[in-house]
């Protein structure tokens, strides 16, 4: 939809003023990717994932636990006994599962933190973007990284580094980095077997 109706926009532009428009794009993923802004808020959110995954773990850890001791001592126990064992237990499981939907749920908690902590960094390279449309008198700037469908871009018509400019990061000083990186590299990294993010753990608990 999105492809369609930017296709839409361009065709009428065309066909309306002969494409006298001056056009750019832009990288936001890559803008943002370098903002120290973004990186903290990077960080707070994992600080915040991290707290909440630790919670549910000791939810569904408390449950193994009180399975086990039912499974231990349930030839002794009474048919009132069971059933109400067996309540406690698929209460705290629902209780749980409740939990995790609340926080990593599609509109949940860590959504919310999310959108709270990258706000006033969107803003920011927003008020950028605005800035450098009208200093170059561009008419459009799209977003590269975004799903807008481009098949071809010129470079010449590549923004970012004015955008990275207004926000006070040197675009020349990351792209000589980042040479001497490639540059330095003998093989790629390797991701040491069994680690995983803390959050795909949980996540990856609960559908058991």
């Amino acid at each position: 939809m999105k492809k369609f109706l930017i296709l839409l926009v361009l065709s009428i532009l065309w066909g309306s003023t002969g494409w006298a428009q001056k056009i750019g794009y832009t990288d936001m993923e890559f803008i943002t990717s370098k903002m120290p802004e973004y990186q903290l808020a990077q960080t707070e959110m994992k600080k915040f994932s991290d707290k909440w995954a630790s919670e549910i773990r000791d939810k569904f850890a408390e449950i193994d636990r009180m399975q086990r001791a039912y499974m231990a001592e349930e030839i002794l126990l009474t048919e009132d006994l069971k059933r109400k064992r067996q309540s406690e237990i698929k209460e705290k499981e629902l209780e749980a599962g409740e939990y995790n939907s609340k926080i990593f749920g599609m509109e949940g908690l860590l959504f919310q933190k999310k959108k709270e902590l990258m706000k006033p960094v969107m803003e920011k390279v927003q008020r950028a973007v605005t800035k450098v449309c009208a200093q170059r008198r561009l008419d459009f700037m799209f977003d590269k990284s975004s799903d807008i469908g481009m098949l071809y871009t010129n470079p010449k018509h590549d923004y970012s580094d004015y955008v990275m400019e207004e926000l006070g990061i040197d675009p020349k000083t990351l792209k000589a980095l980042s040479t001497e990186k490639v540059g330095k590299a003998e093989q790629p990294a390797q991701i040491p077997a069994g680690n995983s993010p803390k959050q795909k753990s949980t996540t990856s608990k609960l559908n058991k």
